[in-house]
């Protein structure tokens, strides 16, 4: 099936409108595509997620999830069509997004407090010793600066762990406070790629539940890069597929389906629904190595 075979199904099918409205749109992408060492890694991605909403990026490894995450962020350009990220171009609205990358692990000897962590998404930028005439304003940002430090721990849950060292947390807890980190800026947009990764089932759902809490509570639109939708299922409003160098958005129960993902693919895939209410995707083959 060809590209534009594939994009006419998916409007037919209610996965996408192209004629979906950009204003107070927090990310647009139209005719998106990426090639990165002469390879393509996908074409013709035209999508538009609204402000607050929850969406999670799903598809095999190296289909080109994270590719997509850097292409937002301005990091990897697009070889064709064009994007808008919170009403400019990639790269332009960064300050104004929290990006957390692939996970991160912290020596366990490292002894700066978690709360220190946190601070650092609003001024781990900022270097140097304040000249004394300006010593009133920074301290009255520093005050500021405390209390939404404590604000965001306390809205991922990590207040009665925030001041041990984040070396001595466990996995669940130091996603807890890259989270508050990524929050910590008052972001529009989180861009989290695979904070789900390394964590045990129990610390997958406690996470993604404190995703959706922030999406509604605070009004952030998320993009959540995931292996798994199982743990995120029950938060998602949408789901946006990589997989064989297309993409397709929609409600997780049209996309994640035998009919589009077997479109998709363009060989037989089947999902079946477990006894618990898991997806298990069968028969869903691997992208080619060199993407990512």
């Amino acid at each position: 099936m060809s590209a534009l075979d594939l994009r006419a199904h998916a409007v037919s099918g209610g996965l996408l409108d192209p004629d979906a409205p950009e204003d107070g749109a927090a990310l647009v992408l139209e005719a998106a595509g990426v090639r990165l060492g002469g390879r393509e890694i996908w074409r013709d991605v035209t999508l538009s997620v609204a402000r607050g909403e929850l969406v999670a990026v799903l598809g095999p490894n190296g289909a080109g999830k994270s590719t997509l995450v850097r292409a937002l962020l301005g990091l990897v350009r697009l070889s064709s069509g064009r994007a808008l990220v919170l009403g400019g171009a990639p790269g332009t609205r960064n300050r104004r997004i929290g990006y957390l990358p692939q996970r991160r692990s912290f020596d366990p000897a490292l002894r700066i407090r978690a709360r220190d962590v946190v601070r650092l998404g609003a001024d781990g930028v900022r270097w140097g010793t304040p000249l004394p005439v300006l010593d009133r304003l920074v301290s009255s940002r520093a005050r500021s600066l405390d209390r939404r430090v404590d604000e965001v721990v306390a809205l991922v849950g990590a207040t009665s762990y925030v001041d041990r060292p984040v070396g001595e947390l466990s996995g669940g807890e130091q996603q807890r406070i890259l989270i508050a980190q990524a929050l910590v800026s008052h972001p529009e947009l989180l861009l989290l790629d695979e904070p789900l990764d390394s964590l045990d089932l129990a610390n997958q759902q406690a996470v993604s539940a404190v995703v959706r809490q922030v999406c509604r509570e605070q009004g952030v639109t998320v993009l959540l890069v995931a292996h798994d939708v199982n743990p995120i299922l029950p938060h998602l409003d949408r789901v946006l597929y990589v997989a064989a160098g297309h993409a397709l958005i929609g409600p997780p129960d049209q996309v994640v389906c035998t009919q589009t993902l077997t479109r998709l693919y363009g060989v037989p895939v089947e999902v079946l629904r477990t006894g618990d209410g898991r997806l298990v995707v069968v028969g869903q083959p691997d992208a080619p190595a060199a993407r990512r």
